[in-house]
């Protein structure tokens, strides 16, 4: 089989030429024809202004359409691509340009904005994604290129672009694709090294489970600088030759549900945070209701009304997809025992940035609750404990996914990845004989009880998370009592009229029942009530560190 990434692309691109590709929703559509004739003009922009095979080339903005072609046309240019957040401040943003050794910035009109280009001294030229023209020019070969395209582009091709034009160098799996700057929840990002290995292999997992066809639609929400949204709502998609839509604003739930309500996706990525939203506050407060929680227990009508609350959630998100594949973040089990109680078509799957991103996953058929599935394809893993099935230890893995390490970082990469090949990922988690993953947390996050007892934080914030009028919570320890952090729901507090110090005494009181569920070494001593939500990366996993 050739593992080229490359390739996926190009023949997607001439297999599905006619057929629409990129679309930003509520606005333009591009057709794969029109992709490649994008990509042939960056091409010959790249090339005139001396853009050489393995320099490195950023891209930040929102996901749109341009973002898509900017990408891919680095890629098949034989450029290194460097995705970064459009969410990141102004100063992030230059600190990672600057220590990539970006030549070319692509940047989003939002973005620009707040970005200065005195502070990215290296760069050639900034170009703006939305119709790129320059904003930025460093160089008089790339100020040239851009003003004579069209002129350049007719004479390249004087009897119109055709597919049989379309024809990229080939990849090899250990050359560098990218390098994708974790926005996890340390505090300092660091640039992962991903070959092409990587893409290919996350590429064609996809292709063995996922079953897409030319033409069928998905809706991209997750964003595209990060890996979970970047592989799975984009790149194997588009190798496909599926219509991607670009919800190219802030995805609130509103938004979300007209957009699946149109597009009726074939295949729903989500993190865990968007689905619970939707359940929370669509769905379980129907249940709540004497009348259906007695209806519930009937056996017959039983079936009957499990049957019509699965239909109300899929037909809610558009109700065409097999199923919805759930990961980048901890999934609230009160939530999944929900879905998983109507058989609501629901899988989670288990990866990170150095992977590109996948590690575990199974379909929602053979799915085993609470654990985020088995090793994927060409992948291995292992539990560093004495004791697998019943002592936590740290997961590690290996395979044609992993990272080649961190960018000018070779201390770290030492930290993280054996001479063997076997990546620790700083997760804790246990696994049964059948290979089902169990995560129990971040070995980074554990905390120690006053007898050397080990608490896992996330645990105990799942159970505050389910309790009346919480929204989300962080637990802390400080002088060696434990502190819950907490966002409390207060659209729904002042809903019911409930003042202030209405919420501060049910939080204390959660506080009280909470402690009755847990073991002493772990009990909360004291509760604090956050006004705002807790800041969070871009997978919506809270920035712990900030709050220490």
């Amino acid at each position: 089989m050739e593992k080229s990434f490359i390739s996926f692309v190009e023949r997607s691109i001439v297999n599905n030429w006619d057929l629409n590709a990129l679309t930003d929703y509520n606005g333009v559509t591009l057709q794969y024809k029109d992709v490649a004739r994008k990509i042939e003009k960056l091409h010959i922009i790249f090339e005139e202004s001396g853009v050489k095979k393995g320099d490195k080339i950023a891209l930040c903005g929102r996901n749109s359409a341009h973002w898509g072609v900017a990408f891919l046309a680095t890629l098949t240019y034989g450029a290194v691509v460097v995705p970064v957040l459009h969410e990141f401040k102004a100063d992030t943003v230059h600190n990672i340009v600057n220590h990539s050794d970006a030549k070319l910035l692509f940047v989003g009109d939002m973005v620009w904005e707040n970005l200065n280009e005195a502070f990215m001294p290296n760069l050639e030229g900034i170009i703006l994604m939305t119709d790129f023209n320059l904003l930025v020019s460093r160089s008089e070969r790339l100020t040239h290129a851009r003003e004579h395209l069209n002129e350049m582009f007719g004479k390249k091709f004087p009897k119109n672009f055709r597919k049989e034009h379309v024809a990229y160098g080939k990849d090899e799996p250990e050359e560098l694709a990218m390098i994708n700057y974790t926005s996890g929840t340390t505090s300092y990002s660091k640039g992962v090294m991903l070959p092409y290995r990587s893409l290919w292999s996350n590429t064609q997992f996809a292709y063995e489970v996922l079953n897409l066809k030319p033409g069928d639609k998905v809706v991209s929400m997750l964003p595209m600088a990060h890996m979970y949204g970047l592989a799975f709502e984009f790149l194997y998609e588009f190798c496909v030759g599926c219509q991607i839509f670009f919800l190219t604003r802030m995805p609130s739930p509103k938004i979300i549900f007209q957009a699946f309500n149109e597009v009726k996706p074939n295949i729903i990525i989500s993190v865990p945070l968007i689905l619970e939203k939707i359940i929370k506050k669509s769905v379980l407060p129907k249940l709540e209701k004497t009348s259906m929680k007695l209806l519930l227990k009937v056996p017959i009508l039983n079936d009957k009304i499990k049957g019509k609350i699965k239909d109300g959630v899929i037909s809610a998100l558009g109700g065409r997809f097999y199923e919805v594949i759930v990961g980048g973040a901890a999934f609230n089990s009160e939530v999944e025992m929900f879905l998983k109680k109507v058989e609501f078509p629901f899988t989670v799957g288990y990866g990170m940035t150095e992977c590109g991103p996948i590690i575990s996953y199974e379909d929602w058929k053979n799915f085993r609750q609470g654990s985020c599935g088995k090793a994927a394809p060409r992948m291995e893993i292992k539990i560093d404990s004495p004791d697998p099935e019943n002592i936590v230890g740290e997961i590690l893995c290996k395979g044609e996914n992993v990272m080649l390490g961190y960018y000018k970082n070779s201390e770290a990469t030492a930290e993280v990845l054996e001479a063997d090949g076997w990546l620790h990922t700083g997760d804790l988690g246990v696994m049964d004989r059948e290979g089902n993953l169990f995560i129990k947390g971040r070995s980074k996050n554990m905390l120690l009880g006053a007898s050397g007892q080990n608490i896992y934080p996330e645990e105990i914030e799942e159970q505050l998370n389910n309790m009346p009028y919480v929204s989300e919570s962080i637990v802390i320890q400080k002088e060696e009592k434990l502190v819950a952090l907490i966002y409390p729901d207060f659209e729904e507090a002042f809903r019911n009229n409930l003042s202030l110090k209405d919420v501060e005494r049910i939080m204390e009181e959660n506080r009280v029942e909470l402690n009755k569920q847990i073991p002493a070494y772990s009990q909360i001593a004291s509760v604090r009530i956050y006004h705002e939500e807790f800041e969070k990366t871009p997978k919506k996993s809270i920035k712990r560190y900030l709050y220490q």
